[in-house]
């Protein structure tokens, strides 16, 4: 049965794939990016080889920047852990690669081939990993197939699965049992996910329930963010910060009347918007939905500041570290797509407020079980839901120590993984 799948995916799948990304890519800038970042891959990564100087090396795949923030703490862990050890990360999308290629603790940071059988034993003749950690979900069968034939484990981490994933329709459900049966272990962030797991009928990897990294990485960079010093106390002092983040054009749409009415309110309320693509476009039209009241300013000219009610961030790669300073957060693509990440102001002990599209994130909707988070469907609601928690201070203090408490009870899982990893992992090094 394997090699008929095997048949299937590589005579049929992998071809209807290449055509229908090249017809994407005449209409997709990413695809296209994807795919000429691929141009010469194994060439580069020839070139890169002599960085690997001793056999231990552990290859890193993730689909993206966000699945890619979950592998950092385990990578992190393991270079801590085994001073000679070489890291090898992939990713499918340009996105993530374009964000992470000058990481500091990978050795090799490369594109993934397009996955055919010849492009798989070419890649790992080349890096030759003594283990391979995919990360979350983007699993590539003829990568995988090619470590179990070599004898390499491979591990998912921060695994999850719905029961209602399309994975179980039934001949799907045939050909992902046979998948996941190649690793050797699927370490999963809830017990809900290992049972969905164990609906596959899983004969050979080990599947456990060892929690989510997401929460050790967002701990240190929370204390990594703490040593930046972006905005100057005097334009702090005396003021009540509303901050939202990753905002887009649906957020605003709710966020900036609410915003003015709070502003007009309270003349202690500071805000910062944070959009999700600062384009010069998109940083317009949100000064064109404002106004001329808010006064506002661009966090780069902020040297300027002249008590502007509201700044506007035209910077990336900031937001985690401005969490800080906020009394209150708002977490944007609750009104569009999906939300973005909440745990990164809840790891500073504020309330946390967000739209109705978070269904997505289960901390959000652990969140707001404890009542750390707080879902507004409308502009009213917002800013009812703005004005009390910037008003009433017990109830700011309550929301937020219940949004810390949700990281601190969940932090550990990239010591788990590690301890997982080694009991496989360690014994199978040379010297070991």
């Amino acid at each position: 049965m394997k090699k008929l799948w095997a048949l299937l995916y590589n005579t049929v799948f992998i071809p209807l794939f290449w055509i229908c990304i090249q017809c994407a890519a005449l209409f997709n800038g990413k695809i296209r990016r994807g795919i000429k970042g691929r141009t010469g891959l194994f060439d580069k990564i020839e070139r890169e080889l002599p960085k690997l100087t001793s056999p231990r090396r552990v290859w890193f795949h993730s689909s993206s920047m966000g699945e890619f923030e979950q592998a950092k703490p385990i990578i992190a862990a393991l270079r801590k852990k085994y001073r000679d050890i070489h890291i090898i990360v992939t990713f499918f999308s340009p996105s993530g690669y374009d964000h992470s290629k000058n990481y500091k603790f990978a050795d090799i940071i490369t594109y993934i081939p397009f996955d055919t059988s010849a492009n798989a034993r070419r890649f790992l003749d080349l890096i030759q990993p003594t283990a391979a950690v995919f990360v979350r979900y983007d699993v590539w069968p003829n990568h995988l197939w090619e470590l179990q034939k070599r004898g390499i484990p491979a591990f998912i981490a921060n695994a999850t699965m719905r029961p209602t994933s399309a994975r179980f329709y039934p001949l799907l459900k045939n050909f992902h049992r046979l998948l996941f049966n190649n690793f050797e272990s699927i370490l999963t962030v809830s017990a809900q996910d290992a049972e969905s797991f164990g609906l596959f009928g899983l004969t050979n990897p080990a599947v456990e329930a060892i929690g989510d990294t997401r929460y050790d990485q967002v701990w240190q960079r929370s204390a990594d963010a703490k040593k930046k010093h972006l905005i100057p106390p005097s334009i702090l002092k005396g003021k009540k910060l509303f901050l939202a983040g990753s905002t887009w054009p649906e957020d605003e749409e709710v966020l900036i009347p609410s915003i003015k009415k709070l502003l007009q309110y309270d003349s202690s309320v500071l805000v910062i918007l944070v959009p999700h693509e600062p384009t010069e476009d998109a940083l317009e039209d949100i000064e064109n939905k404002l106004g001329s009241k808010p006064r506002s300013i661009r966090f780069s000219n902020l040297i300027d500041y002249a008590n502007e009610r509201m700044i506007i961030v035209d910077s990336v790669g900031i937001l985690m570290a401005l969490y800080q300073y906020a009394n209150v957060a708002y977490v944007g693509g609750s009104f569009r797509q999906g939300i973005h990440n909440v745990l990164e102001p809840a790891v500073y002990g504020i309330p946390v407020v967000y739209g109705p599209k978070h269904t997505n994130s289960r901390e959000a909707l652990e969140l707001a079980r404890r009542g750390g988070g707080f879902i507004v469907n409308d502009q009213q609601e917002c800013y009812r839901t703005l004005r009390n928690l910037l008003d009433d201070k017990k109830a700011n203090t309550a929301a937020g120590k219940q949004a810390l408490l949700l990281v601190e009870e969940n932090i550990g899982a990239t010591d788990r993984f590690i301890e997982h990893l080694e009991k496989i992992y360690a014994s199978k090094q040379p010297g070991a």
